[in-house]
């Protein structure tokens, strides 16, 4: 069991958002939580905190925080770089291209993103499984 409940992101706009997450989320294994019409989005995988996407309550525009990020486990270098293509292809933008992060570990392999609203986020691999697909650096 986490000890995290959840996670909220802001948007200021929950259907682009519900879009974005549908896809880039589904890629890391998450699933959309049934929702009545007109709620935001949430989505869960195996006991993992779940994501809520939210405007924020005060009415005032959805920020992002500098120097925060939220990681997620992908299961394969592959994963992360569809992860971030999607996210570009979706209206998010770069903020790390797919590749290795040496200075994290020997065999960290992640990209980052920003989605439509400015949240960071990032898809990290652990596993080499498919480390025979990279080009030698």
């Amino acid at each position: 069991m986490s000890a995290i409940s959840h996670i909220t992101l802001g948007t200021n706009d929950i259907e682009r958002a519900g879009k974005f997450y549908d896809e880039v989320l589904g890629l890391l294994g998450f699933d959309r939580l049934p929702k009545p019409p007109g709620k935001p989005p949430a989505y869960e995988k195996d006991g993992m905190p779940t994501i809520y996407i939210y405007p924020p309550e005060d009415g005032r525009p959805a920020t992002w925080g500098n120097g925060t990020h939220i990681a997620f486990i992908a299961d394969t270098r592959e994963t992360v770089k569809a992860f971030h293509a999607s996210a570009l292809r979706l209206g998010g933008s770069c903020a790390g291209e797919p590749g290795p992060r040496p200075h994290y570990g020997e065999n960290y392999y992640a990209a980052y993103i920003r989605d439509p609203d400015g949240n960071k986020l990032q898809a990290v691999c652990y596993s080499v499984t498919d480390q025979a697909h990279e080009p030698e650096e």
